[in-house]
């Protein structure tokens, strides 16, 4: 079996653990809305909803930038949108859980979800876009241009 690189950030290049701790952060940030709640404070149903959205859209910001220091970039890819799919399933059933609205019944968070993961997607084909032009670049071998001498008369 091939060991993988890690990337320089050591564990927090791996994809899952990118994914791991998101969750951890939905999690955190309802189980405080919900006190809040418990508190008297006016919490919208639908904020679970939103709190899986925008982690899943922070989630695909800092994925796609720390993908640009992995060593295999189709590794790192396939690793990527798994976790980024079970980021998604996870949180959206704990939205449902803790709302008690399915996705449907909660809004335009069905359009949020289809944008935020195609936005990933198109983070994740810019990076490789960027990876691919610095390479080429770094490859590229500079000659100082030669310049021509004026004939004299």
């Amino acid at each position: 079996m091939t060991q993988v690189q890690q990337a320089p950030l050591g564990k927090f290049g791996n994809p899952f653990i990118q994914a791991a701790i998101t969750l951890a952060a939905v999690v955190l940030v309802n189980l405080v809305a919900k006190i809040c709640a418990w508190a008297g404070a006016d919490i919208e149903e639908r904020f679970p909803w939103l709190t899986a959205a925008a982690f899943m859209l922070v989630f695909a910001l800092f994925n796609s930038i720390i993908s640009l220091s992995s060593a295999s970039m189709l590794q790192y890819w396939s690793r990527s949108v798994y976790s980024f799919l079970g980021l998604g399933f996870v949180s959206a059933m704990l939205a449902y859980l803790l709302s008690g609205l399915s996705l449907g019944e909660a809004g335009s968070y069905w359009w949020i979800f289809i944008v935020v993961s195609f936005g990933y997607l198109v983070f994740l084909s810019m990076m490789a876009m960027i990876r691919n032009i610095v390479e080429f670049a770094q490859k590229e071998e500079w000659n100082q241009p030669r310049f021509r001498q004026k004939k004299r008369k």
